[in-house]
């Protein structure tokens, strides 16, 4: 099915791709481009994709649909900026172990997935990029590549606490970060947004354990 597009937006959409697009001239000013973020998530929560417009995010905004041609090349950066920059807020902060670590960020992850501009916002996004390369490519870069770190950071770790094996291969290295990240991203995913059923404390050991069990050099955790 083709996908529908907003032509008065199009038409006034510049050139460039990357996102945000800086321009000379007045130098940004953060509380903007908070608002204009803000302004998106919310109009997709209650717009959906298909509805969503620039104009219509420009004017939940309160600025010029220009100001957001200044800093966004279109509807898809702009929204996955919107999205992303909730992501960016994750953090793994260093509980003493490799399962407190894991714990922490899943129970972190459900919490932000329970708000509705992230959670519905997230949806809407991965439901169009099943039809939109670009859009999928932009997501992967702007918010899955950059969550990434939390998977890094949390091995580098535990390795040091002796939890886990030096990995002297980066290319194994890179594809253990990949296959982790896709695990816990994809349970508390499917478990918070499909199933709808809560990523509580209980359901977070239970996942935590399966997971180290078979991250562990031995196959179990003991």
């Amino acid at each position: 099915m083709p996908r529908r597009t907003h032509p008065a937006d199009d038409a006034r959409a510049p050139a460039a791709t990357s996102s945000p697009v800086g321009r000379p001239g007045r130098p940004r000013r953060p509380e903007t481009d908070s608002a204009i973020l803000a302004a998106t998530r919310a109009a997709l929560v209650e717009l959906g994709w298909s509805k969503l417009t620039m104009s219509d995010v420009a004017k939940r905004a309160g600025v010029a649909k220009t100001t957001l041609y200044r800093r966004w090349s279109g509807r898809c950066d702009l929204v996955v900026d919107a999205v992303a920059v909730l992501f960016d807020d994750l953090e793994l902060p260093d509980r003493g172990s490799l399962a407190a670590d894991v714990e922490g960020v899943v129970l972190q992850f459900a919490a932000l997935l329970a708000r509705p501009e992230a959670g519905a916002s997230l949806l809407a996004l991965v439901a169009e990029s099943t039809r939109d390369q670009t859009l999928r490519q932009r997501i992967r870069h702007s918010i899955v590549d950059r969550q990434k770190r939390l998977v890094l950071l949390g091995r580098e770790r535990a390795r040091l606490r002796g939890e886990l094996p030096y990995e002297p291969d980066p290319e194994a290295a890179g594809r253990a970060a990949d296959l982790v990240f896709d695990v816990i991203a994809g349970a508390v995913l499917h478990r918070a947004l499909v199933s709808a059923r809560p990523v509580d404390e209980g359901w977070t050991r239970a996942f935590t354990a399966l997971l180290l069990d078979g991250l562990s050099p031995t196959g179990a955790r003991g």
